[in-house]
Order: C-alpha cells, then structure tokens, then sequence
C-alpha cells in the first residue's frame, strides 16, 4: 500500500441528458478531507429533527451531538448557514453523521431512507470489516461544494459527489471519511440515482484499505458498479445504454477496457463495459470469486501477465478464456 497521506480524488458527473456517470481524477494534496483513490461513501433511521416553523430561522441542530467528528464538519459547513444533522447507527462501533442545510432537508431524507440498506447491500458482498459509520453531506450551493471537495480536484457543475478520506496506518481500517454529494445531485438522477450513487461509493469506501493507487480501474470501478446495481430492479440495457449500443451495432470489445478509457468521450462506455466485466464475473464465477479477485488485483499497477496470473489462480481460467466467455456473455444480453 502507498503512503495514505496523499490523497486522490474520485468524482461522480452527470452526463448531458442528466444519468449519472463516474470519473476518477488524481490529486496529492495533504489537508484533512483529501479523497482516497478510486473510492467512495454511506445508512438508517435517527427520527425527525425539532425545526422552527420558518426555514429561514432554522437553528443549528448539531449543537445537542457530542461527537467529536462532527466539529471540522461543523467549522467548514457553518459559514454557508446553519445545518441539520442526523446521527445514524447501523451496528457499526460508530454512528453515521449525515449533514445538509435546511434547503437540502429533502436530500437529507434520502439519504437517511436508504443509509441501511446500502450498507447491507456492500456487506454482503465485502463482508462488515470496513467504516460503515462515514459522515455524508449535501452541500447547498455550487460555491460551497467547490470549497468542501478543493482538495481532491473537483469542482464542476457535473460533479455528483466526491468521496473522501483522511489519513490512516496502512493495514487498518480508514475511519475518517466523508463524501460530499452536488446540491443538485437528487434533482438531476432522482431518488434511485441517490441510491446507486451512494451503494457505488460505500463500495469505495469499504475496499479502500485493501486498494492501492493504480490498480486497474476496470476492476475497482466495475466492482463498485457491480455492487451498486447488484439485486436492483434495472435490465442490462438500463444499467449500459452506451455499451448495449455498441454490442448491437456488432462492436464486441476486444480487452478489458483500459485506464486511459475512463476520462474523455468514453467514460461512460468504459464505466458500462467495467461493469459487465465484473456482472459476467459474478455470474460465472461467483460473487467471492469476484470479491477475491479484486483483493488480488487492487495490490497495485497490473501487466496482463499478473492479471492472467491472477485470473488462474482464483477462477481457473487463463485471461484469454475470461475474455471469450465475457464477450460470449455479452452477445446473450445484447441480443
């Protein structure tokens, strides 16, 4: 594992027509909040908030938590209005924070409606060794997501959310991380987009002390996407509009989709196709099998040599023979 005291960041965008995608930038940066590498974060039920009858006169309602990581979020999110916060246990040894303004409340439901479930959702595949206890925050405008997500190099109007983490000892669990969702975020990808999104980053979260920079984002990401849209109600053409086209135009993809792919005209089509990657893997090999391979090949930069390697030792099958019963698995969904 690499020093963690630099930081990189990974951000989610909208496409034009308002689906959400996913973009990886890297940054080495040293302040409290930078973002881990090809990560991302959080879930459940803490009851209503005492609110005054006018929004406007909202107090501060994390005045009555004593937590002590809610204090740096408290000093970055008061100078943009008071904030509502809600703790939220999940069985995990610490309680979720999910913070947002009183013009995010809505959001903040959201994310409070489906906290549990996506932890559920991760740990079933990863297991529950990891930090299901992040905090979560909406910003309320463009000028302060730009301030709260600086250091991992993401501003942008289509940056959906950035995930964070701070510094930690290799070989332990990360506890100080946070993702910083776009206050347009539920407007433009709907409440089951604000699902996904969150499934997908929790999965960054939890595999992060078993990931180091530069492992091939075919695999992080499309493991991050597997679990996202594992189990939900969405058809292949759904989860891959951009892949589907392509597989019914007859262009079959000839490798696994490289990490040049994922920024640029073809980040989406290089998210879908990571996906399938691992949704095919899943399917034929099992989901540990899956989950194996991903701790094999999240150790760092892998040849193709290391991968076939990888491949033969935890599925049985040469890489070539991955790759014809990926795209034979394809043929079957385009079809």
């Amino acid at each position: 594992m690499t020093d963690p005291s630099p930081r990189s960041g990974l951000r989610s965008w909208f496409s034009s027509n308002g689906r959400l995608e996913f973009c990886i930038t890297l940054a080495s940066v040293t302040l409290l909040t930078g973002a881990c590498v090809a990560l991302i974060l959080v879930p459940r039920n803490a009851g209503p908030l005492q609110l005054a009858t006018d929004e406007a006169e909202v107090l501060d309602t994390s005045e009555g938590i004593d937590n002590p990581r809610l204090s740096p979020v408290r000093r970055e999110l008061q100078p943009y209005g008071p904030i509502l916060v809600r703790e939220v246990a999940d069985g995990a040894a610490a309680e979720a924070l999910l913070v947002a303004h009183p013009s995010h409340r809505a959001d903040l439901d959201v994310l409070e409606q489906q906290l549990g479930r996506a932890i559920s959702d991760v740990s079933a595949v990863w297991g529950t060794e990891w930090n299901r206890a992040p905090v979560v925050v909406v910003a309320s405008t463009p000028a302060e997501f730009t301030a709260l997500t600086r250091s991992a190099g993401a501003t942008g109007a289509d940056v959906a959310a950035v995930s964070l983490t701070g510094s930690y000892t290799p070989g332990t669990q990360p506890t100080d991380q946070r993702i910083v969702f776009n206050p347009d975020a539920r407007r433009r990808v709907g409440n089951e987009g604000m699902a996904t999104l969150l499934r997908h980053e929790l999965t960054h979260l939890a595999t992060r002390a078993d990931t180091t920079d530069g492992a091939p984002l075919w695999m992080l990401e499309g493991f991050a996407e597997y679990v996202a849209q594992r189990d939900q109600q969405t058809t292949f053409s759904q989860i891959a509009p951009t892949l589907t086209t392509r597989l019914r135009g007859g262009a079959l993809p000839t490798e696994l989709v490289a990490d040049t792919d994922f920024t640029g005209v073809d980040a989406a089509y290089a998210y879908e196709s990571a996906w399938s990657t691992c949704a095919f893997l899943a399917d034929r090999y099992g989901t540990t099998a899956l989950t194996t391979l991903y701790k094999r090949l999240a150790t760092g930069p892998q040849s193709p040599a290391a991968q076939d390697a990888a491949f033969t030792a935890v599925l049985g099958a040469s890489r070539a023979e991955v790759l014809d019963g990926w795209r034979a698995w394809l043929r079957g969904r385009a079809a």
